[in-house]
């Protein structure tokens, strides 16, 4: 069986529906059930006794050793992060907390398990860390993607905190030899998102009638992965990817995020209309809602990802193109709209209201 951190999270989710599509492995699913956090997202799992899962925190190193060494998982993938640069912007502490502390919790627990199995075992087993792009700072408009080989500039608290666990967790191969891999993926996008992230924001906001807000001007670039393109890639590095090596994962998209909401608005519209929903006529154009709001500070210009290392060593490229992914996604959130509502709190309310208004200009 594998153990999967962070699985009721957004990228965590989709990893364990795409991976009993894919396998009938069993998965033990540890999340401490953060605000990101979301057991709806696995409702058709309910029965499955594929699928186990437990409430706690990664840095619960008695828990983790518990979980380890009764299960003796011959993998472990590592979702478990904050990950809104807002947020950490607003609040340091938590990404401290979970991405370096909690990271370092884990592979201590991890590396205690693996020194004491046989040598087949410890041949066998893997620890993936899942990371991000930003974790290499900011691109100029003219400058070549990043690869596995550009330096670590990271801008945020949140980029800051990855880029010490992307740290630690290789000093964890180079001075213990625990057989690590690392992947840095681009801006994920897709079903089960939380809508404080860009794309799930607009098409809820639209859908309400609300301020689509925009930081600056919205030409800040980013590489844009359809969350299933991004889980079969990690399948494919936990497969095949050599120890120790790092794997920028894209999806050879970069888009200005003002493009993005655009697309959004155009999508709305067509598919709102084609089904005969009112919301279009009833909250006027959905571009009329655009709003330009005070850029955040330390706004990376741009995120470009170089996945050609991934394609040469391991056959992966992505299947989704933008067009149809994003198609994708907006047909998903009009379909479930139920689920984006039981999300909307009093706290992410409170969340939207404190991190947008301030920046108004």
């Amino acid at each position: 069986m594998i153990l999967v951190t962070g699985g009721a999270g957004f990228i965590g989710s989709n990893f364990i529906l795409d991976w009993f599509s894919q396998s009938d492995e069993p998965v033990i699913n540890l999340d401490k059930l953060t605000y990101a956090g979301n057991l709806q997202n696995l409702a058709t799992l309910v029965n499955d006794e594929r699928h186990s899962f437990v409430q706690g925190d990664i840095k619960d190193s008695a828990l983790l050793m518990q979980l380890i060494t009764e299960h003796c998982p011959r993998a472990i993938i590592n979702f478990a992060a904050e990950s809104h640069v807002d947020r950490s912007i607003l609040g340091p502490e938590a990404f401290i907390q979970t991405n370096i502390v909690g990271t370092f919790r884990l592979l201590e627990a991890t590396y205690a398990y693996w020194k004491n199995l046989d040598e087949t075992e410890q041949n066998r087993f893997r620890f993936l860390h899942v990371s991000t792009d930003e974790v290499y700072g900011s691109l100029e408009p003219q400058e070549p993607a990043f690869t596995e080989l550009n330096r670590y500039q990271p801008s945020s608290p949140y980029s800051a905190s990855k880029a010490s666990s992307d740290h630690l967790v290789n000093a964890y191969y180079r001075t213990f030899g625990l057989p690590i891999l690392i992947t840095n993926c681009s801006n994920n996008y897709g079903p089960y998102q939380f809508p404080e992230k860009l794309i799930p924001l607009m098409i809820a906001n639209a859908l309400a009638g609300k301020s689509l807000p925009i930081y600056g001007d919205g030409r800040q670039i980013r590489d844009w992965l359809y969350v299933s393109d991004h889980c079969s890639a990690l399948r494919r590095v936990l497969e095949a990817g050599k120890t120790g090596e790092t794997y920028n994962i894209g999806g050879w998209n970069e888009k200005p995020n003002i493009e993005i909401v655009q697309t959004i608005c155009a999508l709305l519209a067509e598919l709102t209309e084609m089904k005969g929903h009112m919301t279009q006529g009833a909250h006027g154009n959905y571009p009329d809602l655009i709003t330009y709001v005070k850029d955040r500070p330390g706004h990376d210009v741009r995120y470009a990802i170089d996945a050609h290392k991934i394609e040469r060593e391991l056959g992966w490229k992505p299947a989704e193109t933008f067009e149809t992914g994003i198609r994708k996604t907006v047909q998903w959130y009009l379909d479930n709209q139920d689920w984006v509502a039981n999300v909307q709190t009093g706290a992410y309310r409170e969340w939207i209201e404190q991190n947008y208004n301030t920046m108004r200009t």
